[in-house]
C-alpha cells in the first residue's frame, strides 16, 4: 500500500474529528457517531471524594496565574495552607520528610529515593504529581509503595470533610485542588505512621502548598534542575525560577543539588543555602562519576547497565561505589536523577538513618514510573490495534526533556526510524520542543494531535497550531518537510502525495490530526510501508496526559 493510500483513507487532510467506525481500535468508546478514547475512571468508592475535588479550582487544568509561584504579593497565599494544616492538627509534624523541587527530574528522583528507603525496610509515604491512571497514584504508602487504596482514601476524606468544609468557609472558598490534595496526603501519611515521607513540590517551591514543612520536620531538601518552564508563573527568568525553588531550603537542613546547573544559577542556590546555614551536596561535583555502559533486556524490558560513583568532600564526606547497576529508568538524565537520589540517601545515612549500599542499589534498580521511557507490552499494542509495533511512551514536554528523550532513543535504537505522535499543553515551548526532534531524530512522520489536560480543554493546544509550530521549527533548521498546513501548502501536500511519492518517501511527513487513534494507526502504517519490516518506533510524547490516554486504551 502506498503512502498516498495510507493518508487519504484517513481524515488527516480534511482534519475531520470523526473516526471510521468500521475499523477496530481496541479500547475505544463511542459517543453518538464519534469515537473517543476512554480514560481510566476512578473507583466508585471515591465518587464523593472526586466530586468534592472536581469542585475546587484546579490550576493543572486552568493554567497557573502569572507570578503565582513567586515569593511576592502575586504568589499563592501559603498562610492559607498553614491555617488548613493547623485545623487538621499539623499532621506534617508527625514524620520526617525529604522535600524535592526542580524543573525536571523531581518525580523520578522521588521514585528512586522512595524505593531506596523501602529497600531498607522503612515505611515510606511518597506524594507526587501528576497522576497517569488514578489520583491514588499521587499518594503511595508503606514498604511496597502501593497507591493508597480507594477504601483508605475515602475513609480519610469522610473523616476530615467537616474540617475541610470549615476551612473552605473561613477562606471564602479559595482553597485550591492542589492545596486540599496536599493536606489529604500529609494527613494520610501521619495516620499511616510512615517513617519518612518524600514530598514532590508542585510548582516552584517558596509558595508551593507543600512548603509548609518546617526545618524541624525536614530531613533534606533536593533541587534537581532549573529550566525555563512555567516562566510567567515563576517570575519570567531562570534567576527568578531558581529563587522560587530555593524557597524549600530550610535553616540547618542539608541541600542536595542535582544539576548540572549554569554557574550563576548554582550560585543563587548555594548563596541561599549559605544564608540558611545549610550544608550542600551536589550530584554534579567533579568527584562523582556516572556512566551508562550498555543496554540489555530485563523482564522483557530494556534496562541500562551503569556505574555510579559518588565521592563528596565538601560540607559532608560521602562515598559510594556501585558497579553494574541495572536501571529500568532509561537515559543519561535518569542516571543523573539516580545519582541525585543516592546523594540524598547518603545525606540521610550521615544523619543516622540506617541505609546500606545494598539498599541504595536495590532501590535504584526497582524504581519505575509510568510514562517515562515506557515501552508498551505486546498485549497493550495489540489492544490498540498496533499489532507488532514498538511503542514508546514518554511525558517529555520541554525542550530539555525532548533532547533527553532523543538521546535515549538513539542510545537504545541508534538506527531506528521514528514516527512521533505529539500532544501538548498550551503553555509549553512548542517550537523549542519541535527543534530537538527535528534536529536529532530519523523522523519518518510526525502527527500533531490533541489531548485534554487534567481532564479539561482550556490548556489543550490544537493540532493545527502545533503543526504550525513544527513548520516554523523546520524552516529555522532548514529541514524539508511535507505538511498539510494552510490551503496552499495543503494543495502541495496533495500533489506530492499523488505525483511524487518517491520524493515524499525520503522526507518527513507532518500532519495535524485531532484524533489520537487515527494518528497512532496511520503512524504505524507509514512505518510499515517505509521500512518494510516492523523495525520503526512509534513515540508518543508531549505531555503525560497523552500518555495517560494511550495507557487507558491499551489496558481497557
Amino acid at each position: 500500500m502506498k503512502i498516498l493510500q495510507l493518508l487519504t483513507r484517513h481524515p488527516i487532510l480534511s482534519h475531520r474529528q470523526t473516526l471510521v467506525p468500521s475499523i477496530r481500535f481496541g479500547a475505544l468508546g463511542q459517543v453518538g457517531s464519534k469515537w473517543c478514547f476512554c480514560t481510566h475512571s476512578e473507583d466508585p468508592e471515591l465518587k464523593d471524594f472526586m466530586e468534592y475535588m472536581d469542585s475546587l479550582k484546579n490550576y493543572e487544568k486552568l493554567g497557573v496565574p502569572r507570578g503565582a509561584g513567586t515569593d511576592s504579593e502575586d504568589g499563592f497565599d501559603l498562610g492559607r495552607m498553614r491555617r488548613l494544616m493547623e485545623r487538621l492538627g499539623n499532621p506534617q509534624s508527625k514524620f520526617k520528610a525529604v522535600h524535592i523541587a526542580g524543573t525536571k527530574g523531581k518525580g523520578s528522583t522521588a521514585a528512586f529515593l522512595s524505593n531506596i528507603l523501602r529497600a531498607e525496610g522503612y515505611s515510606v509515604g511518597c506524594y507526587s504529581s501528576p497522576h497517569i491512571q488514578t489520583i491514588r497514584e499521587r499518594m503511595s504508602l508503606g514498604r511496597f509503595g502501593e497507591p493508597v487504596s480507594a477504601k483508605t482514601l475515602n475513609s480519610l476524606f469522610l473523616q476530615i470533610k467537616k474540617t475541610l468544609d470549615q476551612a473552605m468557609q473561613h477562606e471564602n472558598g479559595c482553597m485550591t485542588h492542589f492545596e486540599v490534595l496536599t493536606a489529604v496526603a500529609l494527613t494520610l501519611f501521619a495516620q499511616e505512621n510512615v517513617d519518612i515521607a518524600v514530598i514532590e513540590a508542585g510548582l516552584g517551591g517558596a509558595r508551593d502548598a507543600t512548603n509548609i514543612i518546617s526545618s524541624s520536620e525536614l530531613a533534606a531538601s533536593v533541587i534537581t534542575t532549573i529550566g525555563e518552564e512555567h516562566l510567567a508563573a515563576l517570575g519570567g527568568s531562570l534567576e527568578s525560577i531558581a529563587m522560587a525553588k530555593s524557597g524549600i531550603i530550610k535553616h540547618g537542613c542539608p541541600l542536595v543539588l542535582g544539576g548540572p546547573f549554569l554557574p550563576h544559577i548554582e550560585r543563587i542556590l548555594r548563596d541561599k543555602a549559605l544564608s540558611m546555614a545549610s550544608p550542600v551536596v551536589s550530584a554534579s561535583d567533579a568527584g562523582n562519576r556516572s556512566t551508562v555502559k550498555g543496554i540489555s533486556m530485563l523482564n522483557s524490558r530494556p534496562c541500562q547497565t551503569c556505574d555510579l560513583i559518588i565521592q563528596v568532600e565538601r560540607d559532608f564526606k560521602l562515598f559510594i561505589e556501585l558497579l553494574d547497576v541495572k536501571l529500568c529508568m532509561l537515559g543519561n538524565h535518569q542516571l543523573q536523577n539516580a545519582a541525585t537520589a543516592a546523594c540524598a540517601a547518603l545525606c540521610l545515612h550521615n544523619q543516622g538513618w540506617r541505609i546500606s549500599d545494598g539498599s541504595i542499589r536495590a532501590g535504584l534498580e526497582r524504581a519505575f514510573l509510568l510514562g517515562r521511557s515506557q515501552f508498551l507490552t505486546q498485549k497493550e499494542t495489540e489492544a490498540l490495534g498496533l499489532h507488532g509495533a514498538t511503542v514508546l511512551l514518554d511525558g517529555a514536554h520541554t525542550k530539555e526533556s525532548a533532547n533527553a528523550l532523543v538521546n535515549t532513543i538513539r542510545m537504545i535504537f541508534p538506527e531506528a526510524p521514528l514516527a512521533l505522535v505529539v500532544a501538548m499543553a498550551s503553555d509549553k515551548d512548542h517550537v523549542g520542543f519541535a527543534r530537538e526532534f527535528l534536529s536529532g531524530g530519523q523522523l519518518e512522520a510526525v502527527f500533531l494531535t490533541e489531548a485534554n489536560i487534567a481532564g479539561g480543554k482550556s490548556r489543550t493546544t490544537s493540532a493545527s497550531l502545533l503543526r504550525d509550530c513544527w513548520i516554523q521549527a523546520s524552516k529555522e533548521l532548514g529541514i524539508g518537510i511535507v505538511h498539510n498546513g494552510p490551503a496552499k501548502s495543503k494543495q502541495v501536500f496533495k500533489e506530492q502525495l499523488a505525483y511524487s511519492v518517491s520524493k515524499l518517501e525520503n522526507g518527513t511527513i507532518l500532519a495535524a490530526e485531532s484524533s489520537l487513534m487515527v494518528s497512532l494507526k496511520v503512524a504505524n502504517q507509514i512505518l510499515r510501508e517505509r521500512t518494510g519490516v516492523q523495525s520503526g518506533i512509534i513515540v508518543v510524547t508531549g505531555s503525560l496526559h497523552i500518555v495517560s490516554l494511550v495507557l487507558a486504551a491499551g489496558n481497557g
